[in-house]
């Protein structure tokens, strides 16, 4: 850094890039879609959600504490124990994450936001309004009551009549679109919105984590999305996915199920292993020791858990080479995470420890997830997986790994990071008392139920008799579940006397290597008056000397142009800055689209279909409606950014946020179309009662038909970008997209009507149902892109230069084509292959 200039007044600057990027007071604060107002949403919202969840675990210890209890019946204890599993996975667990990540990463990284805000606060109303349909149901007594894994057939319409399942199946998946974007939002902001200098290798370890787990949020979640589609498609509509007796069978769930739920639970813990590999360097007083074979173990730990999603199916007649298999990388996935212990141990056996209360708190994970790491090995033994399967011995084990693996972290990152949110101190009063109430409670609630496993006491039973010998020891985990929530009961109390009472401090208070500590505390609207060059790894700065520097504008962007709420992307390996990102303002678009999405799913859930799709049509406009105005309407060519440098803005830069957006979208889409060529695969060889009676019989000409338009649709789309380029008409070459994608969707509709057997009737009809329908609802999306596409040029947002958007067309448009063609294919052949 060079010396501050005197000609720029800090002052003023501070004043102008606050007009440019503060969000209005009262109802405007509904419009915020800044980073740190988003990060802190998600993150008390998921806090809120926490407590609902923990009442409800209070009284499933109340029901269990005694033989015989009449404190609770059956069914609404089957609603209260799946909303607690559910209310901790999908609205506490993944959305603290995403909070915490929505809130650091941008200060860590030296950006001044997000790549897409917009989108983030998208995501946070989903969250908030999904959550709010689950807990809702509860109180209104129809919550989901087959557990929070909802395995068929228990979650049929036959065995869970009412809307109870649809509760769940529509409420989740609205749930998942946020977790969705946040993974979209989270990838690209990282591997773009960098400080310049910044390359992979010199990332904050707590970057890696995230864009890890964001990566395994891309490829996890589509399989839960898909399985909930076609549960809820079966209980809708009769299709018969999950249906013995019409050629469907209930173990397809479990696997689209648990592809997502055994990475879900690296997805909850790598994150806070991250923030404990950013904490703990600061309490050793030196850099994290094997920062290269941390980043590696991350890697091979998310690699490793895609492949053993078998582990929670080894009681349902897997065949013994499978169980060897998926028992040996159970067993493996314990080398990637030892790595990360040794690593954290040796930093800090090599430092000089001081201990303050997020040490308290890393202590607590250490012991914890260890014992829950060694019960997972022993679970991963098939011999005795079979005998502990599906008692208290496995709820034991996976609280000792979730609530040592992610809640103790995160307590720790409380107490850690809450000053920067607030600009106060803890005075510890509560805190230290609350962690030791936490840390026995915990224990003497949960290593009580390792023994109670072992004697044979079942899960997910209401009630039992009182011979069993298990008397004592529930009781013993019930007065324990009550201690635990005095501790985290102390810790809110303790939370709200900090932010209201606690002492100010200046820049850094804990003496951190990383550069969230380098702006102001609590952080202004824009974060850093200029942005950093980073020359070396990111977790061994200086950041109250940067910080006074960067506030004097002696960085990039160290000035307000234009009205601009302006951060630099840079080239993701080199991370030299090759655009400057022009972001934008506060708008009510995310919270109107969450609305109506939210109508789209409440239209469903009451059976009223022909509201749902005319909710689905809004919420389509208002993307193409929104997405009218963004970007600019005029090349600009490079601008300076300070030092001396000039770079275009995003939309004439070679690679715009956009474009890689755009392809980790289409990895998530890819893995929601593979999930279900696996599903349909899965029927053929496995299900009951195949060969159908009734195959499709179609001639060539549709099928003909469809392949021709699929791909005349990416052939036009280059097109138009090539008449864009030499500057010629476009507006043609649009509309032959636009009549190639319609009549594809035409001859799909008339493939499915004229052709396909009745879906009710059987599988395969139900699977080839699915597959035409994917490749519908995707040529419906490529139309909505050629809609947007002619719109913005006829408004001049479209240009030589500025035609991001044309090749974002042509990339949803070859997908397309290609899965299209997949799709098409084994719905044609598949019959050939039965009957040959």
């Amino acid at each position: 850094m060079t010396a501050p200039r005197p000609d720029i007044d800090p002052i003023r600057l501070h004043k102008a890039l606050t007009r440019i990027w503060a969000t209005g007071p009262g109802w405007q604060r509904l419009a915020a879609v800044n980073h740190s107002v988003v990060g802190v949403r998600f993150m008390v919202t998921a806090a809120v959600f926490f407590g609902i969840g923990g009442m409800l675990a209070m009284l499933i210890r109340a029901q269990l504490a005694t033989p015989e209890s009449a404190f609770l019946g059956p069914e609404i204890y089957n609603q209260i124990f799946t909303m607690h599993g559910t209310i901790m996975m999908f609205l506490f667990a993944i959305p603290m994450l995403e909070g915490l990540a929505l809130y650091m990463l941008p200060k860590m990284l030296g950006a001044r936001d997000l790549a897409f805000p917009r989108l983030s606060a998208y995501g946070y109303w989903c969250f908030l309004f999904g959550g709010m349909i689950l807990i809702g149901a509860l109180f209104a007594g129809v919550a989901p009551q087959s557990g929070w894994f909802m395995y068929t057939p228990l979650s049929s319409d036959v065995y869970s009549p009412g809307i109870n399942a649809d509760v769940w199946l529509l409420g989740v998946t609205f749930v998942e679109i946020s977790a969705l974007t946040m993974a979209v939002e989270l990838t690209v902001s990282i591997l773009k919105l960098r400080a310049p200098g910044m390359t992979l290798a010199r990332m904050p370890i707590f970057a890696w984590y995230i864009l890890v787990t964001a990566l395994m949020m891309v490829l996890g979640f589509p399989p839960l999305i898909l399985g909930s589609v076609l549960l809820e498609m079966e209980r809708a509509f009769g299709l018969p996915f999950f249906d013995p007796e019409r050629g469907g069978d209930p173990l397809l769930w479990q696997h689209l199920f648990w592809l997502f739920g055994h990475p879900e639970v690296y997805i909850i813990f790598l994150p806070a292993a991250g923030a404990l590999s950013t904490m703990i360097p600061t309490f050793a007083q030196r850099p994290l020791i094997g920062y290269r074979a941390v980043v590696a173990s991350i890697i091979v730990m998310a690699f490793v858990s895609f492949g053993i999603w078998v582990h929670h199916m080894f009681t349902t007649g897997i065949p013994h080479m499978a169980l060897a298999f998926f028992s040996l990388g159970s067993a493996i996935v314990a080398v990637p995470t030892a790595v990360q212990m040794f690593a954290w141990l040796a930093t800090l056996a090599h430092g000089r420890p001081r201990w303050d209360v997020p040490m308290l708190y890393i202590f607590g994970f250490i012991v914890i997830f260890v014992c829950g790491g060694l019960t997972g090995v022993m679970l991963a033994m098939v011999p005795f997986n079979w005998q502990a399967h599906d008692s208290y011995f496995v709820i034991a084990h996976f609280h000792y790994v979730l609530v040592g693996g992610f809640v103790f972290p995160i307590l720790a990152a409380l107490y850690y990071w809450m000053p920067h949110v607030t600009g106060r101190l803890s005075v510890h009063r509560l805190s230290v008392p609350a962690f030791w109430l936490i840390f026995a409670g915990f224990n003497l609630t949960f290593l009580t139920m390792h023994l109670t496993g072992l004697l044979g006491m079942p899960r997910r039973v209401y009630t039992y008799l009182g011979h069993e010998g298990w008397t004592a020891l529930n009781l013993l985990s019930s007065v324990g579940s009550f201690v635990l929530a005095m501790g985290f009961a102390l810790i809110a109390i303790d939370v709200l006397l900090q932010a209201r009472f606690g002492p100010r401090f200046r820049r850094d208070p804990w003496r951190a290597g990383t550069l969230e500590w380098a702006t102001p505390t609590p952080p202004a609207a824009y974060g850093f008056a200029s942005l950093p060059r980073i020359s070396e790894r990111a977790d061994r700065l200086s950041p109250g000397e940067i910080g006074r520097t960067l506030a004097a504008g002696e960085g990039y962007l160290g000035f307000a142009r234009n009205g601009w709420q302006e951060t630099l992307g840079v080239n993701i390996t080199t991370g030299e800055p090759d655009q400057i990102v022009i972001l934008p303002r506060p708008t009510y678009l995310p919270l109107v689209l969450a609305l109506t999405t939210g109508l789209v799913v409440l239209s469903m859930l009451f059976k009223n279909y022909a509201l749902a799709v005319f909710a689905s049509i809004v919420v389509a406009c208002l993307f193409v409606w929104g997405a009218r105005s963004a970007g600019q309407p005029r090349d600009h060519g490079p601008l300076p950014i300070g030092l001396g440098l000039s770079v275009p803005p995003h939309p004439e830069a070679a690679t715009s946020p956009a474009v890689l957006a755009m392809g980790v979208t289409l990895i998530a889409d890819g893995a929601f179309f593979i999930s279900l060529i696996f599903g349909v695969v899965y029927l053929w060889l496995v299900a009951p009662n195949w060969p159908p009676v009734e195959v499709i019989e179609a001639g060539l000409t549709l099928p003909l038909v469809v392949v021709t338009c699929l791909f005349a649709g990416p052939i036009a789309a280059r097109a138009a970008t090539v008449a864009l380029r030499r500057q010629g008409a476009v507006m043609p070459w649009l509309g032959v997209q636009a009549v190639a994608l319609l009549t594809a969707l035409a001859a799909v509709v008339a493939l499915i009507s004229g052709a396909l057997p009745d879906p009710q009737s059987h599988g395969y009809a139900a699977a080839s149902f699915a597959l035409l329908a994917y490749v519908c609802l995707h040529l419906g999306v490529a139309a909505l892109f050629v809609l947007s596409n002619a719109t913005r040029l006829r408004a001049g947002f479209i240009g030589p230069r500025r035609n991001h958007d044309l090749r974002l067309t042509t990339a949803w448009q070859d997908f397309t084509a290609i899965s299209g063609v997949v799709a098409v294919g084994v719905v044609l052949i598949l019959p050939r292959m039965m009957t040959g």
